[in-house]
């Protein structure tokens, strides 16, 4: 898909997921208005692209209200108009509930969902008055079916999954396209800065790679889809598991020991290297 002289905003477009968005929106042609908490290294991904488009950055906290009014309207600013938001930024604190600090239990919810509900409002009528668009939540799995130990997590995805489903069937007949990618677990630092935190049963689902999300994202803002899963398989699992709860508990001893293996293998190639 071509975005030559078409904006796209990216959140958590620093590093990771958000950071191979920015390339690979920055290889169609895309001006980019990079979004992260931190500006040293909004900085980075910027400098390494402006070779290839025009990016701006906008050091913020996504979920600050006021700054998610100003980040559009920097963005128009600079550019002239907003055709594409991804929001990609997210947190994770994991844990059982009993033993994660309210405060991270609530900034879940903030960052995962609040944040993606108020940028999608303020994005509207932008894309209107580009003629259309596109906004692309960045959802999980986990967001499909109830997930022990990452329980706020998963609440937070579910929601933004049904937030982005139910604003598709609102904004139909616009031109603008809105759709949810959920990918499973993705190889960049979320899980593997972390990697005996995260539950075994995570690492039992095959593991993506930035760019094969980056690149859902990109083909959701041209065709037809309102969600795509990360690997396919995983998603039909989550299905069922979902429509079949004792499912999923009978295969989650399997699963967990499936992901214990991997966890053991990716430790050994992490220490190795």
């Amino acid at each position: 898909m071509i975005f030559n002289d078409k904006t796209v905003i990216v959140t958590g477009g620093s590093e990771g997921v958000g950071a191979a968005m920015a390339r690979l929106f920055a290889i169609a042609g895309a001006n980019l208005m990079l979004v992260a908490r931190t500006k040293r290294n909004l900085e980075a991904i910027a400098e390494e692209l402006r070779d290839k488009t025009r990016v701006e950055i906008f050091a913020m906290d996504v979920s600050d209200s006021d700054a998610c009014v100003s980040l559009f309207k920097k963005a128009n600013f600079e550019f002239g108009r907003v055709d594409v938001l991804v929001n990609n930024a997210g947190f994770h604190k994991r844990g059982s509930v009993e033993s994660v600090d309210a405060i991270d239990l609530g900034k879940m919810i903030d960052v995962n969902l609040k944040a993606p509900i108020m940028l999608s409002r303020i994005a509207i009528p932008y894309l209107k008055e580009a003629g259309g668009g596109a906004i692309i939540n960045v959802g999980s799995l986990a967001g499909r079916l109830p997930v022990p130990y990452s329980a706020a997590y998963a609440a937070s995805k579910a929601g933004l999954r049904s937030f982005t489903l139910s604003m598709a069937e609102e904004l139909r007949d616009s031109g603008i396209k809105i759709a949810v990618v959920s990918p499973g677990p993705i190889a960049t630092g979320f899980i593997m800065s972390n990697i005996d935190d995260v539950s075994d049963l995570t690492f039992s689902q095959p593991i993506s790679t930035a760019d094969e999300v980056a690149q859902a994202v990109l083909d959701l803002c041209g065709n037809y889809q309102r969600e795509k899963s990360l690997p396919a398989i995983s998603g039909v699992l989550t299905m069922l598991i979902y429509l079949m709860p004792w499912l999923g508990r009978a295969m989650r001893p399997i699963l967990e020991r499936r992901g214990a293996r991997v966890k053991r293998q990716l430790k050994a190639q992490a220490r190795a290297k």
